[in-house]
């Protein structure tokens, strides 16, 4: 199924490196978002035994997608697998082994953009939020940084440093 998606157009102004970027931050506001929740002890009483264990647990699973996400853009800007794994405290192999069915899945959404539903009825986006509608996400994690980061300057904090893709003649 190679079909088009509404948005092929704008996506086609990002590189695929600013669009795993996109995705990174994505998922890194989700952990920061998620972490929020845990700072204010007002409403601890309504959350039931074990809840902030819940909510910590969840930490983990949103930085681990964030982990993928990073990997994904590191590959993405050319970052070797013997880079990426000295940070990761395993030798590349061991890194590519770790993140290749990630990556498979994310370079396979750029060829088929859509998979059907259980039902066989619905299309559902292959990419990530971020990077199938980059446009979207630019504006909302532009304004979250924005609001966000104290020492930030920049009226487009996020989208202002992205590798944009060359004009096509």
């Amino acid at each position: 199924m190679t079909e088009t998606t509404p948005y092929d157009a704008d996506r086609a102004r990002f590189t695929r490196q600013a669009l795993a970027r996109l995705v990174l931050c994505d998922h890194a506001v989700a952990v920061a978002d998620g972490a929020a929740g845990l700072v204010a002890t007002e409403n601890d009483p309504d959350a039931g035994p074990g809840g902030r264990v819940s909510q910590a647990f969840q930490l983990i699973e949103l930085a681990e997608r964030a982990l993928v996400s990073a990997v994904t853009y590191e590959r993405e800007r050319g970052s070797s697998w013997a880079e990426i794994g000295q940070y990761l405290g395993m030798d590349p192999a061991e890194a590519e082994e770790r993140f290749a069915a990630d990556l498979d899945g994310w370079n396979t959404a750029f060829d088929v953009p859509y998979r059907l539903d259980d039902t066989g009825l619905k299309r559902v986006p292959q990419l990530p939020t971020a990077a199938y509608d980059p446009v979207s996400a630019c504006a909302r994690l532009d304004t979250w940084a924005g609001n966000r980061l104290v020492l930030v300057n920049d009226e487009h904090p996020v989208s202002s440093g992205l590798t944009m893709a060359a004009p096509k003649p």
